[in-house]
Formats: structure tokens, C-alpha cells, sequence
């Protein structure tokens, strides 16, 4: 479908300049300063800029709804895009794991996902940004992770470090290792004699990061680190060029993020929950501390726009702060100037709510429809 040209009067606009009734324009997938003739009346509705999701993994229900069941991975893509969609969400960051966990989370699994977004994206309205998540104790796989990276159009890469290495360290079994063995395929003691050949290695681990990082640094890679602890943690990563703190565990790792110019990433769950399910730093506190840059569905799509428009009943921030750590903040981290705000020549990415209920009516990407429903459509379409 080509993109709409459409003027949009009637309804509330979030504008760089605040809230206006003004009408919007967009034609060829751009905002536009002048009209264009086909008018929609949107009274009764906010226009708001497209949500930009900066970390999500909501897309494994869909890409593997049963072990081993799916085996079209460009329809389970589609599907994620209907959820992306009907949420709002115009960019969306597809966080797919690298891990020793194996089977959702292993290499085999993210080489189908990769190459399924290379052979789908053209094909969808959502932007779909696909992003690495590496955990950093796969030593033996540092080597040809950069050639996979360039081949899987990858350019995004977040570095993880999920191994229980105190448990390890004690010699005592890992709570959960069962299950998650046999999540991947696994016999229970080969994968904690996994586990344990892994921690064994983890000195080895800096030296082979610095070289790794580097070389993702000189291929135009932006990188990222993944639950940091502590000041020292996003001292040691800023020095690699690794500058986007995802979810720190606590406010002293924010701060230091924060001091250094580096962008912190919030969960939009942490926020609605209103506060960490682990117990980590309250993404709320971290916001009115205002020590947050951007706020990601983590794990469920519905949330950004909860989560921004929580901030607002709050009263902790206004609607245009508020959204913007869904727009403006996530665009900015991911270094994509034209998106994230309902400016002249950017994407004509909206999204359209219900001014009453704040439900989600219509969603454009690059001025096309990715979703449209209830009395709204009926106005588009008329």
C-alpha cells in the first residue's frame, strides 16, 4: 500500500512545540507543513507520535508459540507486527538472544530469526530494527561473531552475562536448571557441565570482549550492556564504546550512565508495575530522578504506551515529557533523526488514541496503516 496523504483536523496534536489542535498533514510517508486536500476529522482523539520500542522480546509467542511447532518464521513476524501495531508501535527493536540457554535463546534460533527479518522486512509497515543479544561467555564463539553480525544485518548489539556465577563459584546447582535444560533440549547434568565449562572460562572473558567490541565498534555496530550493577560496571563498558545502559539494577549505575552522556533504557513493565519484579531500582524513581531516556516493552508490547500515559495521571511528568521517552528518547538512542516526533519532513509515524478510553484507534508507519479499528476506521474510510 502506498502512503496516505491525509490532513488530520479535529483532534488533539502532541506537536515539538506542546499539545495544539491544529491540523496535521502528512504525504509520499512525510509530515508536511501544507495542506493536501482529503480531510479525516479526528474529534475525540489524540494524534500522538509512533511509539519507538528500543528493546523488545514480546515477538517469541509468535515466532514459537510451541517448541518446535513453528517452522514459518516470516509468519510469526507478521503476526508480531499485528501486536507491534495494534500498541502503537511504528519501530520496533527485535531483541533476540545468543545464549548458552539454548533453544529459544541459542544461536541456531537466532540465525532463523535474523534471517527471517532480512527476508520479511521489506514485505511489513513496521520498522522492525533487529538487535543481538550476546551473552558473553561464549568464548568460542567471538571469533566468527562479527562476519555472522554483517551477514544478519545486524546493527544493534547488547552484551548480556546471565550465568549464576555464584552458585557456580559455591559448587552448588543453579535453582531453575532443570527446567530450563529441558526448555532446550537438554539432558540436566550435560547442561550443568555446560554451565560449569563456561564459568571456568570467565576470566577470559574481558580481555576477549575488548578485542570483540572494537571490532563491532569498527564495522558501525552501536552497542549496548545489559543489567549493570554498579558504577564500575558502566565505567568498564564506556571504555569499550559500549554506550547504551539497558535496564540498570541500580541507581548508582544510572547515575554513572547518566554522568557520561550514555542513554539509559527503562522497562515500561517496571514503571506500570511500579517497580522492579526483581527487586532492582524502580524505573519510576529513576525517571523522576530524571535518569531515564528511554522506556522499552521489555517483554510486553501493551506497556510503553501504559507506561508513558501512567507517568501523566501521575503527575510525575506532563504528556509531552511522558511520551517522549516512547518517541523522541528511543529515536535518539538508536541515532534515528528522522522519527519520534510530529516535525515537518519526519516519518509520518502516528499513532491515534481514543481520548477518552486512551485505546489504541489507528496506528501509521511512514504514512501507511499498520492498524485501524472501531468508529475511527469508519472516519478514514468514509
Amino acid at each position: 500500500m502506498m502512503p496516505l496523504s491525509l490532513d488530520l483536523v479535529g483532534a488533539e496534536v502532541l506537536t515539538p512545540g506542546g499539545v495544539t489542535r491544529d491540523s496535521l498533514s502528512m504525504a509520499d510517508g512525510r509530515i508536511v507543513a501544507d495542506s493536501v486536500g482529503r480531510t479525516v476529522d479526528l474529534s475525540g482523539y489524540l494524534v500522538l507520535p509512533g511509539i519507538v520500542d528500543v528493546h523488545g522480546d514480546g515477538f517469541e509467542r509468535h515466532l514459537a508459540p510451541r517448541r518446535g511447532a513453528m517452522k514459518q518464521m516470516s509468519e510469526g513476524l507478521i503476526a508480531t507486527e499485528a501486536e507491534l501495531a495494534a500498541n502503537g508501535i511504528t519501530t520496533a527493536v527485535v531483541a533476540q538472544f545468543y545464549s548458552w540457554e539454548g533453544g529459544l535463546r541459542g544461536p541456531e534460533f537466532a540465525d532463523q530469526v535474523f534471517r527471517a527479518i532480512v527476508a520479511t522486512r521489506a514485505n511489513l509497515v513496521t520498522d522492525l530494527i533487529p538487535q543481538l543479544r550476546f551473552e558473553t561467555n561464549l568464548l568460542d564463539d567471538y571469533a566468527g561473531l562479527p562476519d555472522r553480525i554483517a551477514e544478519w544485518q545486524v546493527r544493534y548489539v547488547v552484551f548480556n552475562d546471565h550465568l549464576p556465577h555464584d552458585k557456580l563459584a559455591a559448587g552448588k546447582r543453579p535453582p531453575g536448571l532443570t527446567g530450563q535444560a529441558l526448555k532446550a533440549g537438554r539432558n540436566p547434568e550435560r547442561h550443568l557441565e555446560l554451565l560449569q565449562k563456561l564459568h571456568a572460562r570467565h576470566t577470559e572473558v574481558p580481555a576477549a570482549l575488548d578485542q570483540l567490541t572494537a571490532t563491532l565498534s569498527g564495522q558501525g555496530v552501536r552497542m549496548g550492556s545489559h543489567d549493570e550493577q554498579s558504577a564500575q560496571d558502566r565505567e568498564t563498558w564506556y571504555r569499550r564504546g559500549v554506550h547504551v545502559a539497558e535496564f540498570p539494577e541500580t541507581v548508582e549505575a544510572a547515575e554513572a550512565a547518566h554522568a557520561q552522556g550514555d542513554p539509559v533504557v527503562l522497562g515500561a513493565p517496571n514503571v506500570v508495575r511500579g517497580g522492579s519484579h526483581k527487586g532492582n531500582a524502580s524505573a519510576l524513581d529513576l525517571i523522576a530522578m530524571g535518569l531515564g531516556d528511554a522506556i522499552a516493552s521489555d517483554y510486553h508490547y501493551p506497556s510503553p504506551r501504559r507506561a508513558a500515559l501512567m507517568l501523566v495521571r501521575s503527575g510525575l511528568c506532563d504528556l509531552a515529557t511522558a511520551w517522549g521517552l516512547v518517541s523522541s528518547g528511543p529515536a535518539r538512542v538508536l541515532g534515528l533523526d528522522d522519527r519520534g516526533t510530529l516535525a515537518n519532513d519526519k516519518r509520518a509515524d502516528l499513532v491515534v488514541l481514543d481520548a477518552a478510553t486512551h485505546r489504541v484507534a489507528a496506528t501509521f508507519a511512514g504514512g501507511r496503516v499498520s492498524y485501524l479499528s472501531g468508529d475511527v476506521a469508519a472516519r478514514f474510510l468514509s
